[in-house]
């Protein structure tokens, strides 16, 4: 007979313990943006050590991204490290037609604009950066019109392919066509995903100024300025974990280098606040950047103590501004150039005006002519009621080539002040600066330069 089963009563309807929950670390009070914290892993080699245990060699046939271009910045290798298919950023429809109308009609001449087969490398070199955007588009989508000059992309070069975005948007942006690059900007979507990593080695594959420059352009396209901050800081945290390697590997370069990028980067967050009308916290966050004690320039030339002092003056405090460039921090140039900001932002036109000009005869007796100062010395002479020799300073600068916008809006702003027939003089001149060889400051101009 069988015997009957007896159950252990510690078997019975009992309440398994649940496991401990574990608990979250506190997070650091120090921002990546601060390059002497301790080292930290990189996510993009811990994203990468997955996706080389997890994901098989083959062809992709879908891409979680949507797509988009990406930032140039120095390739890993030479050559491809990966057979990743990137045809989704070569994509026609990606692209925006570039009207000609903005441009006024003495640059519109074909006898003074390139020839279609003429390569970018030349057409960046001589200026023509509308002739250089259309060419990149024209590379990326296999265009016959540039078949012979711009041979067509492989889809897996992803080195010519993110070059020729970044020459793409970068291009926009010098034509005033930012609106444009920040729709096309879009394709990228998250430049941090893992899709954008070498499955073996780890690297980006989109160069660092592309990246850099697809934040911004990426948030005015998605119409969120708030992403710009937090891609910056994403930037920095990667910074941050090469600046450690480097370090750990003794390399002194590298470390210099990527130390220069984060302090770019901090600059950058704080212009991006500035942007979302945010000016306490640009305030806020410009007062952590560097030490008051130490000077804060990269490779000495003070260029990035002068980026903090201009962000300091924009926020109103112009004796942050000053500490800024003090002591040596920006130069003896950088500090006069400085002082006489500060003093038309008080509104001292007089004082602003002697320090102008003792900066352009300190400049000149080098052979330098910096159309900066020039121009703001004609600025401090139309406050002080003295419009002519305002406008023959200016007049003189267009005549040595110097053509930027600030200096030709200024220009055709005095003629309107000094007659009611500004406009043939704003043609004239627009033939002037057409008429000029061209250089790599930018030949080509719009309407708004001459305000047409």
């Amino acid at each position: 007979m069988d015997q009957p089963v007896q159950r252990n009563s510690s078997q019975g309807h009992t309440r398994n313990k649940s496991g401990a929950r574990p608990s979250r670390p506190r997070s650091s009070t120090k921002g990546p943006l601060d390059a002497d914290e301790a080292p930290v892993f990189s996510p993009i080699s811990s994203q990468a050590a997955r996706l080389s245990t997890g994901r098989q060699g083959g062809s992709r046939t879908s891409s979680p991204l949507p797509r988009s271009p990406a930032p140039r910045s120095p390739a890993p290798s030479a050559a491809p490290v990966t057979s990743k298919d990137f045809s989704f950023l070569l994509r026609p429809e990606i692209f925006h037609q570039i009207s000609p109308l903005s441009v006024p009609t003495p640059f519109r001449s074909p006898a003074r604009q390139p020839a279609p087969e003429t390569p970018i490398p030349e057409l960046l070199a001589n200026g023509h950066f509308r002739a250089a955007a259309i060419a990149a588009v024209q590379a990326l989508t296999s265009s016959p019109v540039s078949a012979a000059a711009h041979p067509p992309v492989n889809p897996t070069d992803h080195a010519r392919i993110f070059e020729l975005l970044y020459t793409r948007l970068a291009c926009l942006c010098l034509i005033d066509a930012t609106s444009l690059a920040a729709q096309e900007s879009k394709a990228l979507e998250d430049l941090n995903s893992a899709f954008y990593l070498d499955p073996l080695s780890g690297a980006h594959l989109v160069p660092w100024e592309l990246r850099v420059l697809g934040v911004r352009l990426q948030a005015i396209g998605f119409g969120d300025p708030r992403r710009a901050v937090m891609s910056y800081y994403e930037l920095a945290r990667e910074a941050r974990a090469q600046i450690a390697r480097a370090g750990k590997a003794r390399d002194h370069s590298a470390a210099e280098r990527w130390k220069h990028r984060l302090a770019e980067l901090g600059v950058k967050v704080a212009g991006a606040l500035v942007e979302m009308d945010d000016l306490a916290g640009a305030a806020e966050h410009l007062g952590t950047l560097g030490c008051g004690e130490q000077p804060f320039k990269v490779g000495g030339d003070g260029r990035l103590a002068m980026s903090r002092a201009l962000l300091w003056l924009h926020l109103g405090d112009v004796e942050a501004a000053r500490r800024c460039v003090r002591d040596g921090k920006g130069g003896e140039t950088g500090e006069g150039i400085v002082e006489a900001l500060a003093d038309m932002a008080d509104g001292e036109y007089e004082a602003a005006l002697k320090k102008w000009e003792t900066l352009r005869q300190t400049m000149e007796e080098n052979d330098v002519h910096d159309e900066m100062v020039g121009v703001n010395l004609t600025v401090c002479l139309l406050y002080t009621g003295k419009m002519a020799e305002a406008r023959d300073i200016l007049e003189r600068l267009v005549d040595t080539g110097q053509t930027s916008h600030t200096l030709l809006f200024n220009l055709t702003t005095m003629y309107e002040l000094c007659t009611d027939r500004h406009k043939n003089l704003k043609m004239r001149l627009a033939e002037r600066v057409a008429s000029r060889q061209p250089t790599g400051q930018g030949w080509e101009k719009t309407n708004a330069d001459f305000k047409l």
